[in-house]
């Protein structure tokens, strides 16, 4: 397996519209915190706009991805990312507007858009070989690890360097331009008919996947804990705050080179069963960050960073076998929405683990708020695999039955359909 099939003219393009996107959402949350922050009260203002953010994400996602059309995904997609640059162009051309101004601007800028990581996701597997879905997957993945390592940099230089409202302006202007990048992509997805007469209502659907978002907000709790935790864990440790930035940008370097190795072959194993041990790699590397003891400076900073590059790698592998495991679970015509809903939950599970974290900070040391948010997230990965077994328990025993009912009249017609069913799930999972 390469990625050969990945390097063409329409990918490039894909990745210079995913870019414009995306930026924008991983500058956000700092942006509107360096936007107020010389107002009175600015730092818990600068909070409550990035919270407003992230709930407009975490709404838009479902409710918008569900509403995605194949036929129509590129005018959805342009009016959504048209409504979220004016959400941040609003930011940054009235950054002394009254807080519940700025808090609508940051819901608009944070929820309008937010379907576009699932159907651009979508659009993305259409430009590859079927072979190739994972290694397009993966560059997704290095793409978005090399945004979310650039952005918090380029927001603070552009936000102390030229002007506050500078940052959220050229994330107004990256998000136009993600605009006409659609018009260079195709404008619809999927096949004729498809998803039409007779298919299951699309909100049943997408429930019974539901095991697969859990165990997808699991991975990204972990990222969570990990950003909002670990400027504590470094003042307990008696390390500078200050490298909480360098580590996690290795944190991010770590996801990207995850990912691309994850591309390079075909990895044994049912997706569910390596989700499950990609999980417990990361959520062992993050309870080790939190346990190294403060003996030697040097010592101990480094070891955070391997525990934390470690981890990253096997996040980003994590969440990959979720996205696939979303394309075996559910038809090509619900994916786009699948994806979308993918995102709000992991959306909630950072946002849930960082809360949890937050408020234990209170009353016990980092440590031990970082180990308290790794028995979540366990309790999440174990939960979403049982979800996962019982589901393909239930859908073995369906397939059985149908064949066992066939051949009674069939014979081998019964068989080889059964055997073509039988083969597809093991394509699918990756066995040969």
């Amino acid at each position: 397996m390469t990625y050969r099939d990945v390097v063409s003219r329409q990918v490039l393009t894909w990745a210079c519209t995913a870019v414009g996107a995306r930026m924008p959402v991983a500058m956000a949350p700092l942006a509107l915190v360096f936007l107020v922050r010389e107002r009175p009260g600015g730092y818990s203002l600068g909070a409550i706009l990035a919270a407003a953010f992230v709930l407009g994400e975490i709404g838009g996602a479902p409710v918008l991805g569900m509403r995605l059309r194949p036929e129509r995904a590129r005018v959805q997609l342009a009016v959504g990312l048209a409504v979220g640059a004016v959400g941040f162009l609003g930011l940054g051309v009235f950054p002394g507007a009254h807080p519940a101004v700025l808090a609508g601007f940051a819901c608009v800028a944070g929820g309008a858009p937010a379907a576009a990581t699932g159907g651009l996701r979508t659009l993305l597997t259409e430009l590859v070989p079927a072979r190739s879905v994972a290694q397009a997957l993966s560059v997704e993945s290095i793409l978005m690890a090399g945004v979310w390592a650039l952005s918090p940099a380029a927001v603070a230089g552009l936000a102390l360097g030229v002007a506050p409202r500078v940052p959220l302006l050229l994330a107004a202007g990256l998000m136009a331009w993600s605009v006409a990048g659609l018009w260079l992509l195709p404008g619809r997805w999927g096949v004729d008919g498809e998803g039409e007469g007779g298919a299951a209502p699309l909100l049943r659907v997408l429930v019974g996947a539901w095991p697969v978002y859990v165990t997808g907000a699991a991975s990204l709790a972990l990222l969570g804990l990990s950003e909002l935790v670990l400027p504590a864990l470094l003042e307990q440790r008696g390390i500078a705050v200050g490298w909480s930035g360098p580590l996690l940008a290795g944190m991010a370097i770590g996801g990207g080179l995850g990912a691309f190795g994850y591309g390079l072959r075909n990895w044994p194993g049912l997706l569910r069963t390596r989700s499950v041990v990609l999980m417990a790699g990361t959520s062992a590397c993050v309870a080790l960050a939190a346990l190294i003891p403060a003996t030697a400076g040097i010592a101990t900073t480094a070891g955070i960073a391997v525990a934390l590059v470690v981890g990253g790698a096997l996040q980003s592998g994590a969440m990959l076998t979720r996205n696939l495991s979303l394309r075996e679970v559910l038809p090509p015509s619900a994916l786009a929405a699948g994806y979308s809903v993918m995102y709000a939950a992991a959306g909630a599970g950072y946002a849930a683990t960082g809360s949890l974290a937050g408020a234990l900070l209170r009353v016990v040391a980092p440590s031990t708020a970082i180990l308290a948010g790794v028995c979540l997230t366990v309790a999440l990965v174990v939960t979403g695999w049982w979800g996962e077994t019982r589901r393909a328990g239930r859908a073995t025993g369906r397939a059985g039955v149908a064949v066992a009912v066939g051949g009674v009249g069939a014979g081998p017609v019964a068989d080889g359909a059964g055997g073509a069913a039988i083969r597809g799930r093991g394509e699918s999972e990756g066995r040969p």
